[in-house]
């Protein structure tokens, strides 16, 4: 039987961060395989880590991503702080939980307006999208703005923020400085809280993943800033147990790592921490995901949305309880002396749970580091999901069965760290 190779090209993949291919095999009208290809040239951050102070991964790993900084520094500083047996004082804790929030309502804001809705409404771009929906737009620049306001205070920029150290900070705000955001975050709570109405009336796909979730989880809060793992299986564990679940393996058709949970693919990210922390969200935020329709879990990656606009209230409302009980710390950051010794630490980037490692010696000097970003742990899931939405939709035609391709990768908010943007899926019929 003669094949027939359909291959279909996209210049670029549009509205996400990064490069990927996908190579589809079709047999007899079914699916054979589906790959889904992440190049990510060498960036040698663990490498780079290797031989420096212990002081330094915050600042270096926070160059990772100009996205989501706050959450590498977080994570290292979590990991080196167990290390050296360092507990933050309360003020301290608090006043980092806070930088992380505004991380989560300038990146979640971002994704939503200017990168996800064009999907649901039909627009290639959030600058199209404008001409005709300006005051949604305007709200998503509203979110993000009060985002960055928090980032700036706090950090000293919304981008790869200076202020953070392994301890605390290195200088910290007086309460009268939050005035200003604080009216921020007000408005921008009105406008989270209409995007998540807005975002509830349209059409969502029929689609339910199946895979085990994970995301931190916290005894008394919804898990931002810290935590230990918990699964939608009922499975948890300590971040110095990570490694001995989660595993990470080179595949045959991708630069990228895949990572496995006991073997299984999992998810994490927005719907792995809605479904499993839920419960703990502000009242404001647990009456809008009712509102909007969302049960005690959501599956639905095309829903992904509807949970990142509630994560979005939910970030503000904690954001202005932590400046309402804010006293300024008495000092800006706790004493730490290194030790040998290996530290462990994990936070939720607005993508997912994000793991770090770090072994160092007793003169403080880091001598191996793992980083294993949220990205790289749903890979396996997006390449599943992908297989998916192909067999269900072989009917398309190239244009459209790319676009809808686009589409589900997006769901997911990948950040791949690379320089070139580009998406070729290629489907081989036989």
């Amino acid at each position: 039987m003669m094949s027939h190779r359909r291959q279909l090209k996209v210049g670029a993949l549009a509205r996400v961060e990064g490069s990927g291919a996908l190579r589809v095999v079709v047999a007899e009208g079914r699916v054979e395989s589906a790959e889904l290809d992440i190049y990510e040239p060498p960036r040698f951050f663990e490498a780079f880590l290797r031989g420096r102070a212990y002081t330094e991964p915050p600042d270096i790993t926070s160059r990772v991503c100009g996205i989501c900084p706050v959450a590498y520094q977080t994570s290292a500083c979590n990991a080196l702080e167990q290390l050296c047996g360092v507990t933050l004082d309360r003020p301290l804790s608090d006043l980092r939980r806070l930088l992380y929030c505004g991380e989560w309502i300038s990146s979640h804001s971002l994704h939503i307006h200017l990168l996800h809705i064009p999907d649901f409404l039909g627009y290639p771009d959030a600058i199209t999208l404008a001409a005709d929906h300006r005051e949604l737009v305007e709200q998503g620049l509203a979110m993000k703005k009060a985002g960055n306001a928090l980032l700036e205070m706090i950090g000293g920029r919304a981008i790869h923020p200076i202020n953070v150290r392994v301890g605390g900070f290195y200088s910290v705000p007086d309460r009268a400085d939050f005035a200003a955001v604080t009216e921020l975050l007000r408005r921008a709570r009105d406008c989270a809280v209409s995007t998540a109405r807005t975002a509830a009336q349209f059409d969502f796909p029929e689609f339910e993943l199946e895979h085990q979730l994970l995301a931190a989880t916290e005894p008394d809060r919804y898990a931002i800033d810290n935590g230990a793992v918990h699964t939608s299986t009922g499975l948890r564990f300590s971040t110095a147990d990570f490694s001995r679940h989660v595993r990470e393996s080179q595949v045959p058709h991708s630069t990228a790592l895949h990572a496995m949970l006991d073997g299984e693919r999992y998810l994490t990210g927005p719907l792995a921490r809605y479904t499993l922390n839920q419960h703990q969200l502000s009242p404001v935020a647990r009456q809008v995901a009712a509102e909007i329709g969302l049960g005690v879990e959501c599956r639905n990656p095309y829903r992904s949305i509807l949970v990142r606009a509630v994560e979005v209230v939910h970030a503000i409302e904690e954001a202005l309880r932590l400046i309402a009980d804010y006293d300024r710390p008495s000092r800006a950051a706790v004493a730490v002396t290194p030790r040998a010794g290996t530290g462990h630490g994990v936070s939720e980037a607005p993508r997912g749970l994000l793991y770090h490692r770090y072994e160092v010696d007793a003169d403080g000097i880091v001598r191996s580091a793992t980083i294993i970003p949220p990205t790289s742990q749903n890979q396996s899931v997006m390449e599943d999901d992908l297989r998916r939405v192909v067999a269900d939709n072989l009917d398309l035609d190239d244009a459209a069965l790319a676009t809808l391709c686009e589409r589900a990768i997006r769901n997911y908010d990948p950040c791949i760290s690379c320089s070139a943007h580009f998406l070729d899926v290629d489907v081989l019929r036989r």
